[in-house]
Formats: C-alpha cells, sequence, structure tokens
C-alpha cells in the first residue's frame, strides 16, 4: 500500500469517506474517516453492540489547518491547555520550548497528528453517556471507575497490534500522555508511520503560521522520540 505524504501530513481529504455514528444528533452524528477503515470499524461496533455498548466516534480524520487551529488556540491561550494531571495550566513565564512540551503532551503539533491519517479514532461509549454531559476524554472518564471504563476493559480484549485496532497511546513513555480513547486500525497506520520523518515534518512547517514553529523544527529530532515515534 502507497501512502504519499500529503496523506501522512493531512494535507488532502482524498483517502476519507463519512462515517455516521447511527442514533445521534449533529453534531456527534457525522465524522470522516479513512475509506479502508469503514468495514473494519462497523464489524468492531457490532461486536460491541452485541455486548450492550455504543462505539460511538467523536473524532476522526482531521486536517493539517484544524490540528493548526487547535495547535495556535493551546498555545496561545486560547484554548486549555492540560498538565500531566489533566488540570488545566498557565503556559505563562515558560520557555518556548516548555511551552511546546506542554501542548505536545495532549495535542501533536500541525502534519504529525495520527488523525490526519484518517485511520485514528476517538472513541465512546454512548449508552453510558448521562444526556446533556460534555464529553471530556479524559482519564476519569475511560479508567476504572469512569463511565466509559467498561467498554473499554472490553476493548482490551479486542486489540491487536499487529493486525487490527490498537491503542498507540497505551502508556506514559514520557511523551503524549496515555489516551485509552484513541483506538488506531494498523493494517493502515503502520504505512502512514512509516512515511512520517523528521525531515518530511520539518519540510512542512516551513513557512506556515504555526505558533512556535521555529523551536518545534529546532527540536524535531527530540520530539519525533518522545511524541511521534511509537514504541
Amino acid at each position: 500500500m502507497r501512502v504519499d505524504v500529503d496523506i501522512a501530513t493531512g494535507t488532502t481529504d482524498r483517502h476519507v469517506v463519512r462515517w455516521i455514528n447511527e442514533g445521534l444528533d449533529e453534531p456527534h452524528k457525522h465524522f470522516l474517516i479513512h475509506s479502508g477503515l469503514v468495514e473494519p470499524f462497523r464489524q468492531l461496533r457490532d461486536r460491541a453492540a452485541s455486548k450492550g455498548y455504543d462505539l460511538c466516534v467523536c473524532s476522526g480524520f482531521r486536517s493539517f489547518q484544524r490540528q493548526t487551529e487547535i495547535w495556535n488556540a493551546k498555545v496561545s491561550g486560547h484554548r486549555p491547555t492540560l498538565d500531566h494531571e489533566s488540570r488545566p495550566m498557565s503556559l505563562d513565564g515558560l520557555t518556548d520550548w516548555q511551552k511546546a512540551e506542554a501542548v505536545l503532551r495532549w495535542s501533536a503539533f500541525p502534519g504529525a497528528s495520527r488523525h490526519h491519517w484518517g485511520t485514528d479514532l476517538d472513541v465512546y461509549d454512548a449508552a453510558a453517556m448521562p444526556r446533556g454531559y460534555q464529553l471530556r476524554l479524559t482519564p476519569e472518564e475511560t479508567d476504572r471507575g469512569g463511565m466509559f471504563a467498561p467498554m473499554h476493559d472490553w476493548l482490551d480484549t479486542q486489540m491487536d497490534i499487529n493486525n487490527g485496532f490498537f491503542r498507540p497511546y497505551h502508556s506514559d513513555t514520557g511523551g503524549i500522555a496515555p489516551e485509552r480513547w484513541h483506538l488506531s486500525y494498523a493494517p493502515l497506520a503502520r504505512h502512514c508511520e512509516a512515511v512520517l520523518t523528521p525531515q518530511l515534518l520539518a519540510e512542512r512547517l516551513h513557512d506556515q503560521k504555526i505558533c512556535l514553529s521555529d523551536t518545534l523544527i529546532g527540536h524535531l529530532p527530540v520530539i519525533y522520540e518522545r511524541f511521534i515515534r511509537r514504541r
């Protein structure tokens, strides 16, 4: 399978199609996912439904432009940045590199997000969520005692890092915080992983209106090892 750099860095959407969360209303109904992910995810959703879970997508494909908006909003303080305990923190008084590290803990910079590929999804159990609840995607929701923990405990039995769905951020390795809600589909994602290199990322960051871009480029070898390369 050939994956070009536009797919790997989120500058095209030609590889994605619409996914519909059945039974939900806007804005929770429609998302974009990789065309090759539709049937595998439908099968996973059907298996979840047989166990009483309503496996829904809350984030799929995300473009380079959308990731830029999220990144810039966090760096500028217009969107919350979370600390290691998933609590809002201030970036005031930090160096540019410290700011970048803080934001990278929970958000990839533009061009480096796995959501660009359409192979990765953030998911939740709509059947377990109270009416009117504002989804936050935090460990409190997904870890033991959380409303979505039972579904994720079941998903643990379905994970296959080589041939199916897996969690790329299953543990804390000093980079991105653990995200139990983030699923990736290995047969598609591995091809995107192979294309994404520090050199390509540096090229995509040049001449873009991205906050801290010079800092990101200057620290790319460290960022790649800590926050991008899956271990």
